[in-house]
């Protein structure tokens, strides 16, 4: 992502629960009250996920909460959401989710040139040894940066 981007909120489990294959930009559907309560960073990513319905794609369980001055006209919480890319992207991800059983998850919400953003990421569930071993290589790496900065100490 660029610089003249301003981050809303981001899916941490993502990287743990999940490969990461590719990821896409996309715009998103919101009403007035949710585009005020993103600014306010009230998202929430944790259990959100894509799917592709009659050509068009939608995102489900994302928590955006309720605007503080939205009176009547605030929003359902976990409403459907629709997504904004190109039809030939959306083919493309239909197919890949179809045949190769991938999933699509939200990894951030953010701001850019004043339009609120989702990067959708092309993901596989990872299985618990995957697990593991994602924390055992983590764990070694800093390690080995602990160890590097103290011996640059010296």
């Amino acid at each position: 992502m660029a610089e003249d981007v301003m981050v809303l909120a981001r899916n941490r489990k993502a990287e743990h629960e999940f490969f990461i294959e590719e990821r896409y930009e996309a715009g998103i559907e919101l009403k007035g009250t949710e585009v005020k309560s993103c600014k306010n960073r009230s998202v929430n990513l944790k259990d959100g996920f894509a799917k592709i319905e009659k050509g068009e794609i939608f995102l489900y369980n994302v928590h955006i909460s309720h605007y503080n001055e939205g009176n009547q006209f605030n929003h359902e919480p976990t409403r459907t959401r629709k997504l904004l890319l190109h039809k030939r992207e959306i083919k493309r991800l239909l197919g890949l989710t179809q045949q190769r059983r991938y999933t699509l998850i939200p990894l951030t919400f953010y701001v850019k040139d004043g339009i609120i953003k989702v990067e959708l990421a092309l993901a596989k569930g990872k299985q618990k040894h995957d697990k593991r071993e994602s924390i055992k290589r983590k764990t070694m790496e800093r390690e080995m940066e602990k160890a590097l900065k103290e011996k640059q100490k010296y």
